[in-house]
């Protein structure tokens, strides 16, 4: 049976990894934390928020309603409430139709400046 290298993945996740990964002020991953009930990350002795995957999960369905769609933070709230199964699965074909599509994006520039540098290449 051959070695396949798993992928290591973080059990928790600070409050500064999370804005980065979002691109948005710990302060709002803070206030949402007092909105959204889902919201409630694990606090270390030091009391410093640790983010577990889910917890990752659940502001990426919150960033996606109220950053991404628009809804107001009781709409985002409401809208978690009624569809709250539902609501992830879209958002994570959401996000991985995203992904697919920057995989393609680079592919296609990389082909670009590759058929850039041989000769005939070029359109």
């Amino acid at each position: 049976m051959p070695y396949k290298e798993r992928d290591i993945e973080k059990q928790y996740y600070t409050i500064g990894e999370v804005a980065a990964q979002f691109d948005v002020a710990p302060s709002l991953i803070r206030f949402w934390e007092t909105e959204f009930d889902d919201l409630k990350p694990r606090k270390s002795k030091k009391g410093n928020r640790l983010y577990s995957p889910q917890d990752i999960e659940i502001f990426r369905t919150i960033y996606h309603l109220v950053k991404e769609r628009g809804y107001t933070i009781p709409g985002a709230r409401d809208i978690m409430k009624q569809r709250g199964p539902q609501l992830k699965e879209k958002v994570d074909v959401i996000h991985s139709l995203e992904k697919v599509r920057n995989f393609l994006v680079q592919l296609r520039k990389e082909l670009d400046v590759a058929g850039k540098q041989q000769p005939g290449g070029g359109a």
